[in-house]
């Protein structure tokens, strides 16, 4: 299994990117995906969470400006981000959970992209 994260870049506070994930070697429409990112100094923390049904889950702080998705037949993962902050800025992961799950814990995700930067400038 191999996720590929892309779509990151240097922005100002206000602005919108698009995250996307690609996935390779999974069945990818029964598995949960998810989105973490980890800011300099801090922990990975939890983003954002998509289950096979479409059910989505947010962190309290991306709730109304992310939108989580996902394109079953081009195992395609998407973090849109709007109205973005320098909060923001962090280092973007996707993951999958093949158990299906979605939840916010980084050790129910077996699988790990590479991660891709966001930077937010003021």
């Amino acid at each position: 299994v191999q996720l590929q994260a892309s779509g990151g870049g240097l922005v100002q506070a206000g602005d919108s990117l698009r995250l996307s994930c690609a996935a390779s070697g999974q069945t990818f429409s029964s598995d949960a995906m998810g989105w973490f990112r980890q800011a300099p100094g801090k922990e990975r923390e939890f983003v954002a969470a998509i289950n096979w049904a479409v059910t989505t889950y947010y962190a309290d702080s991306v709730k109304g400006r992310f939108t989580i998705s996902r394109d079953n037949a081009n195992k395609k993962l998407y973090l849109q981000m709007n109205i973005l902050k320098p909060e923001d800025t962090a280092v973007y992961y996707c993951a999958a959970d093949t158990w299906g799950r979605a939840t916010d814990r980084e050790d129910e995700y077996d699988y790990w992209g590479q991660g891709t930067q966001v930077t937010v400038s003021s």
